[in-house]
Parts: structure tokens; sequence; C-alpha cells
């Protein structure tokens, strides 16, 4: 260790955790909530229906200043998939009434979102199942994750709030479909696997794809992802199944600098400043590349659906420009509060009207004479020739302009059901300097975090 590490590790947790007024007001808030939900249901003449803190909140791993809070509001195993639905939201209603704002949301089950002082509460609706492998709900696990962990991290809250930390700061925390980082839970089972979060980045320090995680070793089930966690409490579920192959090596390389250097500043990220005009115009001369972007009205869906349907729609553009021949060199995608793009970084905005295009080998007799046949006269562009064994021939390219084949082009792409119907109503595509038209605070932000990747400040 480090000589400096005992003196980092201080000053990290000094920042980042909760001091007694802040865990007591949390007790206090959450207490509160619960006693609403259990008075609505007693209320209601439901005495088998009851409220529980899970999460974060209540295993003692919140980083300060997170004021979360997940409540669920549990019903007995026997109830049904509508008493569930329409019970539960009319209990998470009148609880909410109680606060100073609310919103219902849908995931598999409808919940609501409310506020209570600075707190961010969700009322979830849930079953009260006697195992994990009885779950009727994505969400029933929960209360047995909040079981498993409490009895084992004890001593370690600490560890757990220094990694969850770490991976805020590496920009890998958050196993939301936009992030494709590391859950909290996750960051847990990692502690409790090696013991401490020195221990978890020795650990990474020699991960790879394919790293098999057993707490419990259950062992029975592979899954193809680069890193498989088995949950303790249903063992054919892959914790990690939320983490992607660049947020799992960007985890990898941060631990090797950490382990080699540490540093406070290591579990902090820098907020990306809004990159001005200025900026903008000395970095895309710099690069001498060509920037482009589809806009488009911003689906009414939460992140989780809207998310995957952008990334989606930015493969599918990056396959049609490449079947183009237009280079991409990098992509990412935005969303604000009424806009949505995919931006793209290329080599070239301009093609050679001319392309080469390849046949069959020769001695595919059927399929190499029809080739021949059908480039017979080719308008004076080149007669068919031969190279490495296939007839080639030289032919007019349909698209010389990266913009002019989005424009024609888009509506071949795949597209998610709420960004198509959002893309049928209308779109733009804005090249290098137009893109700064776009007015919004959180656009200027992406582009520096769009540049900054590629080392440009």
């Amino acid at each position: 260790m480090n000589h400096n590490e005992p003196e980092i590790i201080k000053e990290v947790l000094q920042r980042i955790k909760p001091d007694t007024r802040e865990k007591q007001k949390m007790h206090e808030v959450a207490d509160h909530i619960i006693s609403l939900v259990n008075n609505v249901a007693v209320g209601l003449g439901l005495t088998d229906i009851s409220g529980i803190l899970v999460g974060s909140a209540a295993r003692g791993t919140w980083i300060s200043g997170e004021h979360d809070l997940d409540i669920f509001i549990t019903f007995p195993e026997d109830t049904s998939e509508e008493d569930l639905k329409n019970v539960g939201l009319r209990i998470a209603r009148e609880v909410a009434d109680d606060a100073d704002g609310y919103e219902e949301r849908y995931a598999e089950h409808p919940y609501i979102h409310a506020y209570f002082s600075d707190f961010e509460v969700d009322l979830v609706p849930c079953f009260r199942v006697g195992s994990a492998a009885r779950i009727k709900s994505a969400v029933d696990r929960t209360p047995f994750h909040n079981q498993f962990v409490r009895s084992r991290i004890k001593g370690h809250e600490d560890d757990v709030l220094l990694l969850k930390q770490f991976m805020k700061g590496a920009g890998v925390y958050g196993s939301d479909l936009r992030t494709g980082g590391f859950s909290g839970y996750l960051a847990e089972l990692l502690i409790i696997h090696c013991g401490s979060f020195r221990e978890v980045l020795g650990s990474a320090d020699g991960w790879k794809p394919g790293t098999i995680i057993d707490i419990m070793e259950h062992g029975n089930k592979q899954h193809n992802d680069p890193l498989m966690v088995v949950d303790p409490t249903d063992p054919a579920r892959n914790v990690a199944a939320a983490l992607t192959l660049d947020r799992f090596a960007g985890f990898i390389d941060r631990a090797r600098e950490y382990l080699d250097s540490p540093t406070v500043e290591g579990f902090f990220i820098d907020m990306p400043a809004p990159l001005s005009d200025t900026e903008f115009d000395t970095i895309t001369a710099k690069r001498g590349t060509f920037l482009v972007g589809v806009i488009f009205d911003k689906p009414d869906v939460v992140d989780d659906v809207l998310y995957p349907q952008l990334f989606m729609l930015h493969n599918s553009i990056t396959d049609l420009l490449s079947r183009h021949t237009f280079s991409v060199m990098n992509g990412d995608v935005w969303a604000g509060s009424r806009e949505a793009a995919v931006v793209l970084e290329m080599e070239v905005q301009h093609l050679p009207p001319v392309k080469k295009h390849a046949g069959p080998p020769v001695w595919e007799k059927i399929h190499a004479g029809s080739f021949k046949q059908k480039y017979l006269h080719n308008k004076g562009l080149s007669e068919v020739y031969i190279e490495n064994g296939r007839y080639v021939v030289d032919v007019w390219r349909k698209y010389t302009d990266a913009a002019d084949l989005l424009r024609n082009e888009l509506h071949t792409c795949r597209l998610g059901k709420h960004v198509g119907e959002s893309i049928k109503l209308g779109f733009k595509v804005l090249q290098d300097r137009e893109l700064i038209d776009i007015d919004h605070q959180s656009f200027r932000e992406f582009l520096t975090g769009f540049f900054h990747r590629n080392g440009d400040q």
C-alpha cells in the first residue's frame, strides 16, 4: 500500500460518509413514510400489507447527499397481480398525498416516485414471497438482497462507500441502460466477496471477459457477459448483466491506475463544462474530421426505454454509413428535455463519384457470367477486370455526401418503436458547426465529453 493511501482514504470518507445528523434525518423520513404505508393499509382493512425500507439506505451503504429511499409495499404471496397493481398504487398514492409532489412511473408494475422534503422516494408494491425462487416480479428479489447483504456487510460499510465513489469517479457506476455500469448491489457483493475496497481493485487487475464470481458456489448457469456475478439469492441471475464491455474495461483500467498511484482525485469525476463556440472551432479545426448529427424530438418515455432505442439507432446509422463506405470514427447519443440526437464523427464528408464494385470469383461460372454480362456496357466507367481472382468493375456511387445519405436513407435504419414514431414526424441532419445551434446547455456539456474521450481539450 502506498504510504499516502491511509490519508487519501480518510479524506475521501470525510467527504462521502453521512454524518450522524444526516443518518438521523434519513431514518426519520423513512420511518414516517413506512408508518404512512401501514396506516393507509390498516385504514383499508388490509392488515397483512406493510412497508419496508430496502436498498442502500437500509444497509448503511449510501453516500452522503444521496437522498433516495426505496420503500416497498409488501403484499402476501397469494395476492393477485391485479390487486397488487391496483391496491398497491392506491396505497402509494394516498401516502404520496403527504409528499411535496409525486409522479406515477412504470416498470414491470406501476409505482410512485415522490418527494418528501429533500428525499426522493420510490413507493413500490411487491409480493412478499417465501423464497427468491418463488418471485413473481423482478422487484420481489430486492428484500432478499437486503437480507443477504445486511447479514454480511457489517464492518465493511466504509469499503462499499469507497468502492461506489471510486466507480462514480471512473464513470462506471449505475446499472441503468444509459450507463451500462455497476449497480450498488453489485458493488456490495464485490466487497463481500473480496473483503475490502483495495482487494476489489486488486482482483479487478486480473479480470478478463468471462470472469465468474460465485459467492455461494451455485455454479449452475453460464452467461455470455463480460463479468458473471451469480446472484446469491437467485442462481439463474447475473447481477452484472447490465455491465457493458467498455464499462468493465474502464473499471479495470482505473483500478490499475489507482493501485499504481492512489489519489483523492481518482474518486471524483469532473463534470464537463459546456463547450464554447471558440473551443468547438479550435477542436474541430485541429481534428479535421466531419461531424454530423441526426436530431429529433425526444420521445416521452423513461430513460431505460429511450436509451436502448437511441443506441440501436446509433449502431444502425453506423452500419448504413459503413455499407456506403463512409468511415465512422466515433459516435454517441444525447437526450435533453425536448430533443434527442445521434452524433457521429467521420473521417470525411464527401467520397468520390466512382467506387470499386467487386463481383464473384472467376471460377464461379454461372454467377461470374451473370456479373460480367450485367456490367458489359458500363457507361464508360471501366471494363470488367480481374483483381485477386474476382471480377471487378468501377461504378457510380449513389451517395457522395454523408449527410445526403442520412437524409434520404434514415428510414431504412432500425428504429425502435418510440424513436421511430418521433423520427417519422420529422428530423434534422446537422453538419459541423450547425450542431452548436442546438440551444441546450446539456448538449454543450455532451460535446465536451464527446471530444474529451478523444483527448482534445
